[in-house]
C-alpha cells in the first residue's frame, strides 16, 4: 500500500513554507497600503490630432517591481481592484513587462476578435518566448491558421478516442495504487501533476505505461522546471536562476524530442507524437521535424498544466461541498467501472457543470497577452504600435454584473434556464477565445472527467480540517502554495 514518508513530507513542506516568494513572505500590510496608495498617473502616448481618441492613462508603481507584489498575491482580485478603480483600460510600467491591461468583457472581445488583425501573439514572446519557441500559440495569422490546420488532425472525434484508452488505463493504475489514503498529509496537487505527466507520456509521447521510468522522470522534471520559468523576477539567463534553468530545461526537451520524432516517423501508433509525425492537412502540407518538436514541447505545457489545475480545484469544491460530489458520484456509478470511450464520459453531466465552475473560480490560464503590431483604438482608447496587451478572462469570471454572488461554488449557474455563461460572449472564456481558441480543449475536458470519474468511484474526498481554504501563488499558473491536502477515504 502507498504511504508518505514523514521525512519527505517535512522536507517538502519546509521548502514551501521557507523559500523566499513574494507570496510567502509576511508582506500583507505592504500588500493593503499599495492597494490603497494612490499612484502619479501618466500619459502613455498623445493620440493623433483629431483622432477623437482618449489617452491611456497609467502608473509605474513601486521602483524595480512595479506592481509585481499586488498582482503575484492578489491575481484576479487585484486586477478587479484595477478595474474598479481606473476603469476597462489602463497602463502599467514595468521592468519585466510594461503592459494596457484591458479589463472587463468589452475589453477582452475586442482583442480576442481582433477583426482587423491589430494585435498579435508577440506579447507572449517576453513572457514564455523562449522556453515555447514557436508553439502555437506564438505563431501569427496566416502561419498560425497553416499550422492550426495540420495540428487539428490530431484532435479529430477518432483520436481523441484512441486518447481516452490511454488516459483511462493510466488513471485507473494510479489513483488505485499510487495515491495514499486516510492521510491528511497527502497532497492532491502535486499527485495530479505527476499523474498528468505519466498521462501525457503515454499520450503524447507515445511510452507505454510504466517503461522507461529513468526517461521520462527526467523529460517530466524538464517539463516542470520550463513551465515554471516565465514567472521569474530575474528574467536573464543568469545561473543558478528560474529563467536560466528554464532554457537548460528546454534544451532537455529539445533533444529528447528530436530523436523521439525520428523514432515515430518510421512506426505507427495512436499517441499525439506519431499522429503529428504522419499527418497532413488536406492539401498535403505536413510538418518539419523541427515544427513537431516545438509543437510538442508546447502541447505538453499547455495540457499537463491545465488540466493539473482544473483538476485540484475539482478536488478542493467537491470536498468542500459533499452534496455537488454526491451528484457526481452518483452519475459515475450509473456509468460503472467499465472501460471508458468519449460516448461514456459525455454522460457525465453533472462534471461538466463542476468544471466549469472550478474554471471560473480558478482559472489555470487567468490572463492573455497580445501586442499592437499597428496605432490602432481599443475602446474608444489610443494604442500605439508595438503596446502589449494583457487581457483577462480571470478577472471576467469575477464580476457581480456577470455572475451571481460570484466568489461561490455554485455550478447550476451553468446549467439552464440560468446560463449566466451567456449573459456575455466573454462572461466566460477559460480556453481564450477568437483565432487562438484552445485547440486542446475537448482533449482536457476528457482528460479531466476520465480521471476524476474514476477517483471518485474508489475514494470520497474530505478537507483535512473543518473549513479549510487554500491561498494561491499568481506567479504564472494559479498554484496551491501548500499543495492542496485532501483526505481519500477508501468507499469500499
Amino acid at each position: 500500500m502507498a504511504t508518505i514518508s514523514t521525512t519527505d513530507y517535512l522536507l517538502d513542506q519546509a521548502k514551501r513554507r521557507l523559500t523566499p516568494t513574494l507570496n510567502n513572505l509576511p508582506l500583507g500590510p505592504i500588500e493593503r497600503r499599495l492597494n490603497n496608495r494612490e499612484w502619479p498617473q501618466f500619459t502613455l502616448a498623445e493620440p493623433p490630432a483629431g483622432s477623437g481618441l482618449k489617452p491611456v492613462m497609467g502608473d509605474a508603481g513601486l521602483p524595480v517591481l512595479g506592481h509585481m507584489i499586488e498582482a503575484f498575491r492578489g491575481g484576479p482580485e487585484y486586477v478587479l481592484h484595477v478595474y474598479r478603480k481606473y476603469g476597462p483600460v489602463h497602463y502599467a510600467y514595468s521592468p519585466a513587462l510594461s503592459s494596457v491591461s484591458a479589463l472587463g468583457p468589452d475589453a477582452t472581445q475586442a482583442v480576442f476578435s481582433n477583426k482587423n488583425k491589430d494585435y498579435s501573439q508577440k506579447g507572449w514572446h517576453p513572457v514564455i518566448g523562449p522556453f515555447f519557441n514557436r508553439g502555437l500559440m506564438m505563431l501569427d495569422f496566416e502561419e498560425h491558421m497553416f499550422h492550426r490546420r495540420i495540428m487539428q488532425e490530431a484532435f479529430t472525434r477518432t483520436r481523441l478516442s484512441g486518447y481516452v484508452e490511454h488516459i483511462d488505463k493510466v488513471a485507473s493504475k494510479v489513483v488505485a495504487d499510487d495515491w495514499v489514503a486516510n492521510d491528511p498529509r497527502f497532497l492532491l496537487h502535486p499527485a495530479l501533476k505527476e499523474l498528468t505527466l505519466d498521462i501525457a507520456s503515454v499520450v503524447f509521447m507515445g511510452h507505454e505505461p510504466g517503461t522507461d521510468h529513468d526517461l521520462v522522470t527526467k523529460v517530466n522534471e524538464a517539463f516542470t522546471v520550463t513551465t515554471r520559468a516565465g514567472g521569474a523576477i530575474i528574467r536573464t539567463s543568469v545561473p543558478p536562476f528560474k529563467w536560466w534553468r528554464g532554457l537548460q530545461a528546454r534544451k532537455v526537451l529539445e533533444n529528447y524530442f528530436e530523436e523521439r520524432v525520428k523514432e515515430r516517423r518510421k512506426a505507427e501508433g495512436t499517441d499525439m507524437l506519431t499522429v503529428l509525425c504522419h499527418t497532413a492537412d488536406e492539401d498535403g502540407n505536413s510538418f518539419s521535424d523541427d515544427d513537431i518538436v516545438n509543437h510538442m514541447i508546447f502541447l505538453m505545457m499547455a495540457a499537463h498544466d491545465t488540466s493539473t489545475s482544473t483538476l485540484t480545484t475539482m478536488g478542493y469544491h467537491l470536498a468542500a461541498n459533499p452534496e455537488w460530489q454526491e451528484r457526481c458520484r452518483d452519475e459515475s456509478s450509473r456509468l460503472g467501472d467499465g472501460p471508458l470511450d468519449i460516448e461514456a464520459l459525455e454522460k457525465l453531466e453533472t462534471l461538466d457543470l463542476v468544471i466549469n465552475e472550478s474554471l471560473r473560480l480558478v482559472t489555470p490560464l487567468p490572463f492573455n497577452v497580445r501586442q499592437a503590431v499597428r496605432d490602432t483604438d481599443l475602446l474608444g482608447y489610443y494604442i500605439p504600435a508595438g503596446t502589449n496587451i494583457v487581457t483577462w478572462p480571470g478577472m471576467n469570471h469575477r464580476l457581480p454584473e456577470l455572475w451571481t454572488d460570484p466568489d461561490k461554488f455554485d455550478p447550476d449557474r451553468f446549467a439552464e434556464p440560468r446560463s449566466e455563461h451567456k449573459r456575455h460572449r466573454y462572461a466566460f472564456a477559460p480556453f481564450g477565445g477568437g483565432a487562438h481558441k484552445c485547440i486542446g480543449m475537448v482533449f482536457g475536458q476528457l482528460e479531466i472527467k476520465t480521471v476524476m470519474h474514476r477517483l471518485l468511484r474508489k475514494y470520497r474526498l474530505e478537507l483535512p480540517r473543518p473549513g479549510y481554504t487554500p491561498q494561491y501563488d499568481y506567479a504564472g499558473m494559479p498554484v496551491p502554495m501548500d499543495g492542496m491536502p485532501i483526505v481519500l477515504r477508501p468507499l469500499h
